[in-house]
Parts: structure tokens; sequence; C-alpha cells
């Protein structure tokens, strides 16, 4: 686990600093932005309402958990956490098709054993992504007035955890079925644009509101956490459970399957 970490340190050092750096300057923003309500609301009404809905903005910008999950949680999270999620989960791939995994296998670690250890360092990496946001988040909120909640912002932390451990288990499981980086990374981020537009037209037309619900970005709304307190338990365990599906299946898949193909 921490071989494979420290081989992502890299990958995990930048999305760290940019994910600090963007989520802590906007927190810092919001003291204009809450003074500025009405001015930003006019403004906003200038832009076409298909594209303010595709960036997730709409609401009251005064009020904390609009602006969080407007500017941090759906603009910026989805973004880290596809990108943190799929590099680490199609590691696997990478491996055997550069020979290093035979080196791995070869000596008398199981290989359920070695995914698993990989599995853990990709918790690992989205859960350390999730802590930055959330931190930076809690850090540029001493400088300014008025205050997050501080307490729901860290719940709103824990469900960003889960939407990314549902992008990692299923990459995971098309590593492993594909043995193929490029591929698997390819289908999991053209699933992922697919789910978005989705949720997108969705919110646009009522009338075909179903079509959300097969989107993971309809189970990763952080505004009523944030503002009210409701933390979404239900949400929460399906992208959860989606994440520890695949990655159960990824494990009973590598198990059986033939790393020479």
């Amino acid at each position: 686990m921490l071989l494979d970490l420290r081989r992502s340190r890299a990958l995990l050092g930048w999305l760290v600093v940019i994910t600090a750096a963007y989520a802590g300057f906007i927190t810092v923003f919001y003291t204009n932005v809450a003074e500025n309500a009405e001015e930003f609301e006019k403004l906003l009404e200038v832009y076409p309402k298909e594209l303010l809905v595709a960036f997730g903005i709409e609401g009251n910008f005064a009020d904390p958990g609009v602006f969080l999950s407007g500017y941090v949680f759906s603009f910026l999270w989805p973004l880290i956490a596809a990108i943190g999620a799929i590099a680490l989960a199609t590691r696997v791939a990478a491996d055997a098709d550069r020979g290093f995994l035979d080196i791995v296998l070869a000596t008398r670690l199981p290989r359920v054993r070695h995914l698993a250890a990989s599995i853990g360092s990709q918790a690992l990496g989205i859960a350390l992504l999730a802590a930055t946001m959330v931190g930076a988040i809690a850090l540029a909120d001493l400088l300014i007035e008025p205050d997050f909640p501080t307490a729901r912002v860290l719940a709103a932390g824990v469900h960003a955890f889960a939407f990314g451990a549902a992008i990692a288990g299923p990459a995971t499981l098309l590593a492993v079925a594909f043995l193929d980086r490029g591929r698997a990374a390819g289908v999991v981020a053209g699933v992922l644009v697919l789910m978005y537009l989705l949720n997108v037209v969705a919110a646009l037309a009522p009338e075909v509101d179903a079509l959300a619900t097969i989107s993971a970005f309809r189970y990763f709304d952080v505004r009523d956490l944030i503002g009210a307190g409701a933390y979404p338990v239900a949400d929460s365990l399906l992208l959860g459970g989606v994440g520890v599906a695949g990655w159960a299946l990824s494990l009973v898949a590598f198990r059986r399957r033939d790393l020479a193909v």
C-alpha cells in the first residue's frame, strides 16, 4: 500500500496543491460574494440558464451551502476525484502492460493481497484529497466573516470521499477486466461525462428527470448538508456501495484473471 502511494506521490502532490489553492482562494472570496449577493444575481441573469445549470450555478450564493456546493464541491471535486481515482485505480493495468506485475507476483505475495493493497492506496489517496479540500476551506474560513459551519463542511468531505470511491471501484474492475490502462480510463471518463450530461438534461427538462437516476452526480449534492445540516445518508451509502462493490468484484476477477492475455 505504501509503495503504491509512493509511486503516486507526484500525481497526488500536484492534486493536493491544486485542490488546496483553489478551495482556499474560493473560500476567501465568499465574503465578497455574500456582501454583493444581489449584484452577483443580476450578473448571472445575463448567462443562459443551460450554462448555469451545467456548472451547478443556481440558488442564492450568499447561502454557504449553495456557494460551496457550486464553486467547490460540484465544480472542483468531480474533476479532482475523477483524475485521482482513475489514475490510481488503473495502475494495475499499466503494471501488467509494462511487466512490473510479473515481478511482484513472482514473489510469495498473493495476487489478491497485492490488489487489496492497491485498493487501500486508492482509498487513502482519495481520502487525502478530500481532507485537503475540507482543510483548505477550514483554514481560509479563519480569515473571513461570516464563518462556515465547520462540522457540516467536514461531513461534506465524507460524502465527497464516497463519490470518489464510486469512481475508483468500477475503474479498478475495468482495469482488471481490460488489463489496458487507456481503455479502462477512457471508458470511466466517458461514462462520467455521459452521467454529467444526463444530470444537466434532467435539470433542464423535468419531464425526463428519470434519466438522472443513473447518474452519480444526482447523488452528490451538498447544498442541504452544508446549509441545513441534512446529511444525505442514502446517497452516501449508495455511492460508497458502488465503490465497495467495484473493489470487491475486482478482487474476485483478479484472482481468476489470466494475466498473460
